[in-house]
């Protein structure tokens, strides 16, 4: 079986499957590498390019990895977004994030989706949160791996 050849790069970015083919194109790869990069079989990825099926959420650090950035996150200048930009990346899902903010899993929900209200409690418990994690994220080591941008950057 033959790789597949690539192709024309996707001009609309709807799904993650467009965002992986349209970053494999530019680096000029094949789907075997970039497939094991991300610690899936080839039909796999090209199933996610395709978008007959999408990746779960456990390959979303790897994938977030390789593309450089987090398309899910479209306003890391809302709570929402905040909240989003510090759970995809980690590949954790709401009820874990939830568990370890001391929230219920669907005020997590209505919150990532900037939708409803919440008791100043639950803004507080959340916000307390996300400020010790981003200021940890800033502090820690020789790499910030979490800033607006979901990008990695050098503390240098």
């Amino acid at each position: 079986m033959k790789a597949q050849k690539p192709t024309k790069l996707p001009t609309i970015l709807n799904t993650l499957g467009d965002h992986i083919k349209r970053r494999r194109l530019e680096q000029g790869l094949y789907q075997a590498p970039v497939a094991d990069i991300l610690g899936v079989h080839e039909s796999t990825l090209t199933n996610w390019e395709t978008n007959r099926t999408s990746p779960s959420l456990r390959f979303l650090p790897r994938i977030v990895a390789f593309l450089g950035y987090d398309p899910s996150v479209t306003n890391p200048n809302t709570l929402g977004g905040r909240l989003l930009q510090y759970r995809k990346p980690r590949g954790m899902t709401q009820k874990e994030l939830a568990r370890q903010i001391g929230i219920d899993p669907s005020t997590l929900s209505r919150l990532e989706r900037d939708k409803g209200r919440c008791f100043d409690t639950v803004l507080k418990k959340v916000h307390d949160f996300l400020n010790t994690h981003e200021q940890r994220q800033i502090t820690n080591g020789s790499k910030i791996t979490f800033d607006v941008g979901l990008r990695t950057q050098d503390k240098t």
